[in-house]
């Protein structure tokens, strides 16, 4: 049977990551079966219509981005709404440094899980300490100057078995300072402009809540 999540990226046509390692070999279900799932999904592929509507394309953007944080509908609605109320500012920009200083994010971009639902998980359980306390609410947001480390107890959690050569293969991106000591510090505010796509994405996902 075909596991939800792995439905959610073949709706999307691209690997939102949400398998962890499965994501990155042969076994991933977007590799083996690059089309929509259900009895019509590979037929559909090849007989689609030249195109969907600008409702029909913010509609499947928006469920692509929410689902790839891993985030309910209620959820990502606010994270829209407080984007769109700040005055001054890109209202897309903001949207993604909201989603990105996510702590589940945040641990899922230094490298210590291979998908944001396995970050969660360790933040859930209490593995992660923000400047020396203990967090374990996902959606906290961290903020420059936080210093995000593994909790003394939990170093020794197969979790984290091996970190040390994964890591060594990792970079984190530039707001991320991550230490030998498996430390990570703010240094600065997640940016989009290096993703044209991602912040072409996010400008068509606040259209699609302003209707």
């Amino acid at each position: 049977m075909m596991d939800l999540k792995c439905k959610k990226c073949r709706r999307a046509k691209e690997k939102l990551f949400l398998k962890g390692e499965r994501c990155y070999s042969p076994k991933c279900s977007v590799v083996r079966k690059p089309y929509a799932p259900g009895i019509f999904g590979k037929k559909g592929s090849k007989h689609t219509k030249p195109g969907l509507s600008e409702y029909g394309v913010q509609l499947m953007e928006k469920q692509m981005i929410r689902n790839s944080y891993g985030l309910k509908e209620r959820q990502f609605a606010n994270y829209v709404r407080a984007a769109s109320r700040i005055k001054g500012e890109d209202r897309g920009v903001k949207l993604y440094e909201f989603l990105e200083s996510r702590l589940d994010n945040v641990v899922f971009r230094m490298g210590f899980t291979n998908s944001r639902n396995e970050a969660r998980q360790l933040v859930n359980h209490g593995h992660l300490l923000v400047n020396n306390r203990k967090v374990n609410i996902p959606s906290y947001r961290v903020k420059i100057g936080d210093k995000i480390s593994i909790r003394a107890l939990s170093k020794d959690k197969s979790i984290f078995k091996n970190l040390d050569i994964k890591l060594k293969k990792y970079s984190p991106p530039l707001w991320i300072k991550l230490d030998k000591e498996k430390m990570a510090e703010i240094v600065g505010k997640p940016f989009i402009s290096n993703d044209p796509k991602m912040e072409k994405t996010l400008h068509s996902i606040i259209e699609f809540y302003s209707r």
